[in-house]
């Protein structure tokens, strides 16, 4: 009988957490007419500048769907999510994989994240990397697919995603990197900016090369460029400005340790 007992009272306890939980989920549908103008990363990395006493610092130019270039939209889909249209915001068998090789390896590192779900930790949760807020990024990534169109929920990710320190969105990267517009990259930017999704603030050279170069094999492989203008494009250093051109990532160090540009 206190075994029964006991049990009832966790089911309850469970059930009552879950239901907690599920009540302090955001409103997603919110987000059909209305475009977000900060994120819950945006909001982490200005407590993280204002921690070191600096000022914070955002590049958020928000632009529509159709003004962000098709070679960045494609970049993006090879390199982090292939299967964006055909699932409803979790990969299963992806995250499948993630789970056994965090179980195998004693970590929870991979993510498996769908670009669905990276929205869905952007916008609303902590980067920490633990299973609980997985749990939720899944639950939030589903309520986004059912609330929003597959072409609303890209465009969102275009324009909060995190392209270096205090650069957010496909506009403000391009301008950033390339001085031009999203609309105007060519297909190996669109493959360089896509390259520095994983790692957006601690880019490495070589890493990033050979990211961009994998992207560019990709893009030939499915016809979508030819083999040619992949080999040429390989070829492009990895920024290049209109007013000249540089070998060098725009954006080395690291703001936080620097002790120029303190707050007032």
């Amino acid at each position: 009988m206190k075994t029964v007992l006991i049990k009832s009272l966790l089911v309850s306890l469970i059930v009552g957490l879950v239901a907690y939980e599920y009540l302090r989920l955001p409103d997603v549908a919110l987000l059909k007419k209305n475009n977000p103008g900060t994120t819950a990363l945006m909001e982490l990395r200005d407590h993280e500048y204002r921690g070191k006493g600096l000022k914070p610092q955002r590049q958020h130019i928000w632009v529509s769907y159709d003004a962000i270039s098709e070679h960045l939209k494609k970049a993006i889909l090879i390199s982090e999510d292939a299967a964006f249209y055909t699932h409803k915001g979790v990969d299963i068998a992806e995250l499948k994989e993630a789970i056994k090789e965090d179980w195998e390896k004693g970590k929870f590192k991979r993510g498996g994240s769908t670009i669905t779900m990276q929205l869905a930790r952007n916008l609303y949760l902590d980067p920490s990397k633990n299973p609980l807020r997985k749990l939720k990024e899944i639950v939030i990534a589903w309520q986004l697919e059912q609330a929003l169109t597959k072409k609303r929920i890209f465009e969102i990710y275009l324009n909060v995603i995190e392209w270096g320190y205090g650069i957010y969105g496909a506009e403000a990267a391009s301008q950033y990197y390339f001085s031009k517009h999203a609309s105007n990259l060519d297909f190996e930017e669109a493959a360089t900016l896509a390259a520095l999704l994983p790692s957006p603030r601690n880019p490495r050279e070589k890493g990033l090369l050979r990211r961009r170069d994998l992207i560019l094999t990709r893009m030939a492989q499915i016809g979508y460029i030819g083999e040619e203008q992949s080999r040429r494009a390989k070829g492009v250093p990895l920024f290049h400005r209109e007013e000249k051109e540089s070998e060098q990532i725009p954006q080395l160090d690291n703001p936080l340790s620097a002790p120029e540009a303190l707050m007032p």
